[in-house]
């Protein structure tokens, strides 16, 4: 079905490449998003949109139309903390900063979804949240969403909208699924404590070193042998510390990991087993110390409007580009606003062909095709919302 917001999305697609090209060179740290975000509502108050700033500390907000229902569409800007060696004319000018996520091209194409909606004549609202710091939390272990919530965002909001670039998948592809989308995640801090010594005189110490082998087999056996064969879990050590010399038995080892889950009785068994396998150190003669931190929920795609994604994407794009996710124990923290009201997030292919760029690496790059599609899916989503029965004013 033609969509004239597809095709105004195209006649708008240099500016939102030139968006995202300017966030990609200047990228910002979570929590540190202050020109990103000015950048963000300079262009939102220029459309005539009611702006609010500071909102989560980095975050802005901003709203078209007016009355209800109101429907949220919700962006991340936040960088990662990684030097980008790609040679392209946007490449990052903050050596060590770059946007390896894709939260640049968010950000480009909510303000393309923003100017799209500016020029419609809404039957309700249309609320943008452009969320400062998804991927770190802040000193007292919060991230961007809790903090904008936290801060009136998600107020009102009667569904909730999010979109997430993927580079595994060609330029006109997404996923969607009802249900859990991504995991809830938890860390670990722990320290095995023994009585170190001379590696020469093994019989007279107590070896943390020896200890933790022991808690690595348990805590590597909890999900194949404690968890239920149908419950997603993971449980993965990230990080073992312990001694400075080859000839000294130190007296302690430290380790972190972290913990995925899908489901609240597997989150509560995965923390108990945890605690369990490192009470191995006792029974071998030492002792041990654990913290296990709450990170972000499950995210969960609400029936409803992961059906109303669906049916925008196979009507704009054909029914063969909506695909089922491939599933992982990632983790977002969208899931505080889903938490919140109904809403869904959708993954939009940015593959580069011939040379796929890994999320999370030096070389990630999109293909910017996929910007205008973005920002034409999100607005005709919205406007269905607003308009049941096809936001039929956008269609020939």
């Amino acid at each position: 079905m033609k969509s004239k917001l597809l095709d105004r999305s195209y006649e708008i697609q240099s500016q939102i490449v030139a968006w995202r090209r300017a966030f990609h060179m200047h990228p910002e740290l979570g929590f540190q998003e202050i020109q990103t975000a000015a950048t963000v509502a300079k262009h939102l108050q220029s459309l005539g949109l009611r702006v609010k700033t500071g909102i989560g500390r980095r975050g802005v907000v901003a709203e078209c139309g007016r009355g209800t229902p109101i429907v949220a569409i919700r962006a991340d800007m936040d960088a990662l903390p990684i030097l980008e060696i790609n040679e392209v004319p946007y490449r990052s000018h903050i050596p060590g900063i770059m946007h390896a996520c894709g939260h640049d091209a968010h950000t480009a194409i909510a303000l393309g979804v923003a100017t799209l909606l500016s020029r419609e004549d809404l039957p309700g609202t249309v609320r943008f949240l452009f969320q400062p710091a998804e991927e770190v939390c802040d000193d007292e272990g919060i991230s961007g969403a809790p903090r904008m919530i936290a801060d009136g965002a998600m107020e009102g909001v009667d569904a909730i909208l999010a979109l997430h670039v993927d580079a595994a998948k060609p330029v006109g592809d997404i996923s969607i699924q009802p249900g859990p989308d991504s995991a809830g995640v938890d860390s670990f801090y722990a320290e095995i404590r023994g009585i170190g010594g001379h590696g020469s005189s093994p019989h007279k110490v107590v070896d943390p070193i020896y200890l933790a082998g022991h808690v690595i087999l348990a805590l590597h056996g909890i999900v194949s042998r404690r968890m239920h064969p149908f419950d997603p879990a993971v449980v993965s050590i990230g990080t073992i510390q312990g001694g400075q010399a080859t000839n000294v038995i130190p007296d302690h080892v430290e380790m972190s990991g972290t913990l995925r889950y899908l489901e609240p009785h597997v989150q509560k068994l995965i923390h108990s087993e945890v605690e369990r396998a490192f009470q191995v150190a006792r029974t071998l003669g030492g002792d041990y110390q654990l913290k296990i931190e709450i990170g972000y929920p499950p995210m969960i795609n609400d029936p409803g409007v992961a059906q109303l994604i669906h049916t925008v994407t196979a009507e704009m794009l054909g029914e063969e580009h909506v695909l089922p996710p491939e599933r992982d124990m990632g983790a977002e923290d969208f899931g505080y606003m889903t938490a919140c009201s109904p809403g869904a997030m959708f993954t939009l292919g940015c593959r580069i062909e011939g040379d796929e760029r890994k999320h999370h690496s030096p070389r990630f790059d999109i293909d910017e095709g996929c910007l205008p599609l973005g920002a034409a899916l999100l607005a005709e989503m919205a406007l269905r919302f607003l308009r049941p029965g096809g936001g039929n004013a956008s269609k020939d």
